[in-house]
């Protein structure tokens, strides 16, 4: 299959015209990665005891579930009319959609404090500046957030389906097998998972492996539908060894994490709409709220057991989330201050609070 320039990393034969030192532009290559991102806390969040993260179970998994990806050769469209069922790559300018009243509901607008949200459009949280390249899921949350947009071309994908619904549905029964068998089923309430996930892992040492093993199929599997050249003498321009292989595919792995990214930027936007309060930091997977409590249970909305509709939901779904770690805001203030780094992303150390080097964003 002959792959369209923006989605295939630099060095890919397709680029092999290129000018040598060249350097791509957001609208000339596909970058859709997970968010890392961080920010200042506020003088009101500094007032608050602790810092506490949720991480997402298997937050690759939940991406893939139900997404429609292409089974055949790409088709370039010039001003083409957006299809949020369509899979593809879109240049669009994602300017103009202003995170500080965006669409929560059918008919509800919600008015945020966009300086506390990151953008979902670019993998640091940056607001972009002009068109680029995004996956469906990108584009189609921009409408979803309430603002119009108008793609200036695209390679789409006509013939389509659910290519990993399989895929991920094998590893969802085997991760929700394996942590029923160290005690933590799908169904319990808040409070008793909470209690259910504190120290899981003692219980069966093998079983904690096999959970590990379980969860880098999930991420590793995305990561190898682009995998770069691995030595072997390979010059820029000439194809390697991976391209040859039927899993290589850019596109599919750009629409996973695209999605992955959304679906968390969605729960983000769900809760500062519903609580005002608004994320520290996200790392990949992981994100950090300022809390008057050590637990979830003291910042999540829950009413009744339940939780707030498209929010933080906990459980040992994908998609769900689990506790990560919890320190003191004093804690992450120290940190920030010892670095001289007052956006040191704090989700990468809320686990043990160990913190061995600067944070360099890698």
């Amino acid at each position: 299959m002959a792959w369209p320039p923006c989605e295939v990393p630099d060095g890919h034969p397709a680029l092999k015209d290129l000018p040598k030192f060249h350097v791509r532009g957001p609208n000339e290559q596909l970058f859709e990665e997970s968010m890392v991102w961080a920010r200042p806390m506020t003088d009101a969040e500094c007032t608050l005891r602790y810092l506490v993260g949720l991480d997402v179970n298997m937050a690759f998994g939940a991406g893939a579930n139900g997404l429609a990806v292409g089974l055949g050769a790409p088709t370039h469209v010039k001003a083409p009319v957006f299809d949020p069922k369509l899979p593809g790559s879109w240049l669009v300018d994602l300017s103009h959609v202003d995170l500080s009243r965006v669409k929560v509901a059918k008919d509800t607008w919600a008015d945020l404090d966009s300086s506390l949200l990151p953008s979902p459009f670019t993998p640091k949280g940056e607001h972009p500046t002009g068109p680029a390249w995004y996956a469906t899921p990108t584009v189609a949350y921009a409408q979803e957030l309430g603002y119009d947009v108008a793609p200036l071309e695209a390679w789409v994908q006509y013939d389509n389906g659910r290519y990993l619904d399989g895929w991920y549905q094998r590893l969802r029964d085997a991760h929700l097998a394996t942590m029923a068998d160290l005690g933590v089923d799908a169904d319990l309430s808040p409070e008793d998972f909470l209690a259910a996930m504190d120290g899981y892992k003692d219980r069966d040492p093998e079983l904690a492996l096999v959970l590990s093993a379980i969860k880098a199929t999930a991420k590793g599997s995305i990561g190898k539908m682009r995998e770069r050249p691995r030595g072997e003498n390979w010059r820029p321009g000439e194809p390697w060894r991976a391209l040859s292989r039927p899993t290589w595919r850019p596109d599919i792995r750009a629409a996973v994490i695209s999605r992955t990214r959304i679906n968390l930027h969605r729960k983000i936007v769900k809760h500062a709409a519903f609580t005002g309060q608004y994320p520290i930091a996200v790392n990949h997977d992981c994100v950090v709220y300022a809390s008057n409590g050590p637990s979830p249970l003291d910042f999540l909305p829950y009413r009744q057991g339940k939780p707030l509709p498209g929010g933080f939901k906990l459980g040992i779904n994908p998609g769900l989330v689990k506790h990560e770690g919890t320190q003191t805001v004093l804690w992450g203030e120290q940190v920030r201050e010892k670095f001289n780094a007052p956006e040191l992303n704090l989700a990468r150390f809320i686990k043990d609070g160990e913190i061995t080097n600067a944070d360099n964003g890698e």
